[in-house]
């Protein structure tokens, strides 16, 4: 077995990273099996060389090599790229024509960009993980195949299968062993060997001197970012070459290559969105509604126990939470007695009140219980529309809408029922 700075030199990998080394270690282990591998890494990293050190250490290394970027493929013909198809199989297709996993039997295929398939395709790439069987495009014969699949990706997984854009099944199939590459902004001891090695290579290329680094300029490389990582570095390499008429770089020269230079200041980024956000003021207004709504009701309820009972002190002190629900919970900023005061306002009804006033109350009242049933209609109609988009945004799991909404998971499961969703 070669060692690992053998396989490095061999496939023109530059750097001494401790994690650099355990990935290639690992593709060097894994060669001489048939499992399926999961490259990770964000883009520009360098994923390509792990399937190409696992298929030259592999006993396929005799058998085709073929490279897929999946994310390349129009939706509608990557199964017939894949797998192939046969004639007359849809409009323009003339004549039979053999897929990546047909013309590669015996050898290695490397799916890259993997996450971006389509799910009906996932589902074929699933059989042939599972028993190395697919069927053309338009033809009902099920045929084999014996490809060993290196996949690579640089998208978070898991968040795609929580989104249900890629199935969990085939992640796991395809992540045997997972081999994951660091970015180049963990590799700082690599950055500046990794642009000498461009610049020599790029000063070859066109017949000019080669570029060199101030130590300002060193410095300035080691601090910025590199969102695009080795490529990135690579295309900024041939720039300055290309560009500069003086050979030796030094800060100011360099700054101007960098993009967002002046924007890699530390911050505290939230990568997941609150759940209790919303898209749109449409939603934020039926918010505001089911609140006041809840509110309404509840100030119903109270009226309704200071009309049965009659005292006010009575009912006050046996309903002092949903007094201060009702009028709010932060008080600091108000002045108590003014409050009281208020309350006092709203809750004052004379005590011992014979029925026949109690009853004309309510007759006096009356076309205002006629307004608020029209309105708490109106109402209904928005909550069963929020309601089915946040069970739709959250595909249909109740915990996450419920707390979108701000109601109870049990009070949702209620409403759910009420609906019949």
């Amino acid at each position: 077995m070669e060692s690992v700075q053998a396989i490095k030199q061999r496939f023109g990998i530059i750097g001494d990273d401790p994690k650099v080394n355990r990935s290639v270690e690992k593709a060097i282990q894994v060669a001489p099996t048939d499992i399926s591998v999961l490259v990770t890494g964000e883009s520009g990293v360098g994923k390509e060389s792990i399937p190409k050190i696992i298929h030259s250490l592999s006993h396929r290394k005799h058998g085709k090599y073929i490279a897929v970027n999946c994310g390349a493929i129009p939706e509608g013909t990557i199964d017939s790229e894949l797998f192939g198809h046969e004639k007359g199989a849809f409009t323009g297709a003339t004549q039979t024509r053999n897929g990546y996993f047909e013309v590669a039997d015996g050898g290695t295929i490397f799916l890259d960009e993997v996450g971006e398939l389509p799910l009906p395709t996932q589902v074929r790439l699933l059989r042939v993980l599972e028993n190395g069987e697919f069927i053309k495009v338009g033809s009902s014969k099920v045929q084999k195949t014996d490809v060993r699949i290196v996949a690579a990706t640089n998208i978070n997984m898991f968040e795609s299968i929580k989104k249900e854009k890629f199935r969990e099944d085939l992640y796991y199939r395809l992540s045997t062993v997972e081999i994951n590459l660091p970015p180049l902004r963990e590799r700082k001891g690599d950055i500046h060997l990794l642009f000498r090695k461009f610049a020599a290579d790029f000063a070859l290329k066109y017949k000019m001197p080669t570029i060199r680094l101030e130590d300002d300029a060193v410095e300035l490389l080691l601090k910025y970012r590199w969102g695009g990582n080795i490529r990135q570095l690579r295309n900024i390499a041939e720039q300055i070459s290309v560009l500069e008429q003086q050979r030796s770089i030094n800060a100011e020269d360099l700054k101007h290559y960098l993009p967002d230079i002046g924007s890699n200041l530390p911050a505290i980024i939230s990568e997941k969105r609150k759940e209790g956000d919303f898209s749109n003021e449409r939603e934020i207004l039926y918010k505001v509604l089911f609140d006041m709504k809840n509110d309404l009701n509840d100030l119903k309820k109270l009226t309704l126990k200071l009309m049965e009972d009659g005292d006010s002190k009575k009912v006050q002190d046996e309903n002092e939470s949903l007094i201060q629900k009702i009028y709010g919970e932060d008080e600091e900023d108000i002045d108590t007695e003014e409050l009281e005061n208020e309350r006092m306002e709203v809750l004052q009804i004379p005590q011992n009140s014979p029925k026949s006033e109690l009853q004309d109350a309510r007759d006096k009242y009356y076309f205002a219980e006629e307004i608020e049933e029209e309105e708490t209609l109106s109402l209904q109609d928005k909550e069963l529309e929020l309601i089915k988009k946040s069970l739709e945004r959250h595909a249909g799991k109740r915990k996450a809408a419920a707390e979108e909404l701000g109601i109870s998971e049990r009070t949702l499961y209620r409403k759910i029922k009420q609906y019949d969703l």
